[in-house]
């Protein structure tokens, strides 16, 4: 079928993504059967307060909601049971309770779930953050205090590392590469960012992995490669998140670390995109297919993904805008756009390192790829800006590995 003929549209996930792809479905003048599939029970809700202020305790749930008091998108919500199966035959959608879907078109927006520790599985006081419920159930763990090891130091390790320790609690993060944040922000702005966790009294071990974590019943500790032994009443497993589309194999859709999608999020099946945390992308910047797991990629890629729906991927198509992600640790504010990993230099170009307000620009062969804006909002949007004004010709690179990222 092509656009003209697709009359009902499901949207697999009902988070910020899948909600994006409804309402954009709905701007571009699709008027037949929308339905969201989630396996959540929760209407759609913001994720990136769970690791700051909700897990503090300034906001409550009712805050996090996405959708308007009045906003009405006339869909059917199937929410509380994930999908399980697509039957590629006759384009339905087997539900885990048994239901099945059918749709002309399809939007998977099934995103992502938290990586988990080898041996922690049963043992009390051992968290992961990725949804309302594992942000309650840490939330009441934090209340009683104590010592919390975050075990990686990316931005969700970070930012629980920062919420906890404004808690008053004594907190350790243990990342195994030899810096954090390298991936996103390169070597040298990664240590610059964390070490932030110094300033405010937060131990940071890097260059060391973790062997095993001990305790009967509950966690006691954290045990490292090189020995040592960490006493813990809390652990936080913060080490990446894995893409939710093993219900995809066997469809004929193509999985490579996620959905493998053209630049406007077409798969290699008709009438069917992916959007959000679970679809990599081509990225012509990068010359190579990525998922982009950023809050702000997840509102404005599915308009692209819905215009390549519904017209049947006829419709000519800007590529997506760079990555952009920010996050709030210990009282500043970092942002950051583009791609590091393509540059071959980064200057500071407004105020120091040293005071952690500043605005550096990542350079290939003079060309900005990038540029991370620590406590300078307002000269950071104005480079984000002449950043995606240049990025429609990119400098020729050799293809990227797919990028993986925390992003409000």
């Amino acid at each position: 079928m092509r656009g003209s003929r697709v009359r009902t549209v499901a949207v697999v996930g009902a988070s910020l993504a899948g909600l994006s792809a409804a309402r954009s479905l709905r701007k571009q003048g699709f008027d037949g059967r929308l339905v969201l599939i989630g396996d959540e029970p929760h209407r759609p809700y913001d994720r990136p307060p769970l690791s700051k202020e909700f897990l503090s305790g300034a906001v409550g749930e009712a805050d996090l909601a996405l959708e308007g008091d009045d906003e009405d998108l006339d869909a059917e919500w199937v929410l509380g049971s994930g999908a399980v199966a697509l039957d590629r035959g006759d384009r339905s959608v087997r539900l885990a309770d048994g239901r099945s879907v059918r749709a002309d078109g399809l939007v998977i927006a099934t995103g992502a779930a938290a990586r988990t520790l080898p041996g922690s599985e049963g043992l009390e006081g051992v968290h992961v953050l990725r949804t309302l419920e594992d942000a309650r159930a840490l939330r009441d763990e934090l209340a009683s205090g104590g010592r919390l090891v975050v075990i990686g130091g990316g931005f969700i390790g970070a930012e629980v590392a920062s919420t906890a320790r404004g808690l008053g609690l004594e907190v350790t993060v243990v990342e195994a590469a030899a810096a954090p944040l390298a991936g996103p922000l390169g070597v040298r702005m990664g240590g610059v960012v964390s070490s932030l966790h110094a300033l405010h009294g937060v131990t940071l071990l890097c260059g060391v992995g973790v062997k095993a974590l001990s305790g009967r019943r509950r966690v006691e500790a954290v045990l490292l490669e090189d020995g040592r032994s960490l006493p813990a009443d809390a652990v936080v497993v913060g080490v990446g998140a894995r893409p939710c589309v093993d219900w995809l194999e066997g469809s004929g859709i193509t999985l490579d670390n996620g959905v493998r999608c053209g630049a406007d999020g077409s798969t290699d099946v008709p009438e069917v995109v992916a959007v959000g945390d679970c679809a990599a992308w081509y990225d012509p910047a990068a010359g190579g297919h990525r998922r982009v797991e950023h809050w702000t990629g997840a509102r404005e890629r599915p308009a692209l993904a819905v215009t390549a729906l519904l017209s049947g991927g006829t419709a000519a198509q800007q590529p997506p805008r760079p990555p952009y992600f920010w996050s709030d640790q210990y009282g500043v504010r970092i942002q950051f756009a583009g791609h590091a990993a393509l540059a071959d230099s980064v200057t500071v170009e407004e105020g120091t390192e040293a005071d952690r307000s500043f605005l550096a620009v990542y350079r290939r062969s003079g060309v900005p790829v990038a540029v991370l804006g620590v406590d300078r909002p307002g000269p950071f949007t104005r480079r984000r800006r002449q950043l995606s004004s240049t990025a429609a010709a990119p400098p020729t690179v050799a293809p990227a590995a797919p990028m993986s990222s925390h992003g409000p």
